[in-house]
């Protein structure tokens, strides 16, 4: 786990900051059960399709994503999560 973010209460937004036609991301938990990552996508950009052995959660934190799991499309917006079932090929893109 990062060390600077240990027993703090902190401000999710602040946790990344977006760049420029790129995903940031930071991993804050690594357990053999599973990791806890950050990520920052700038407008248009996205993740590929992939899967994972374990569910995976995303929550938006501003602006909204198309996630797509096993062909299924679905629009997330802020405030707004979703998980995606382990094993089942899932992916991201950030509309605005």
């Amino acid at each position: 786990m990062s060390e600077d973010i240990k027993a703090k209460a902190l401000n999710i937004q602040f946790l990344l900051d977006y760049q420029a036609d790129s995903v940031v991301s930071r991993e804050v938990i690594k357990k053999e059960l599973g990791t806890v990552t950050f990520f920052a996508f700038d407008q248009g950009q996205g993740l590929s399709e992939h899967s994972a052995p374990f569910d995976a959660m995303v929550q938006i934190i501003d602006g909204e994503a198309e996630i797509t799991i096993s062909g299924v499309k679905h629009t997330v917006k802020a405030g707004e999560i979703i998980i995606m079932p382990a094993n089942e090929p899932h992916a991201l893109q950030a509309e605005n």
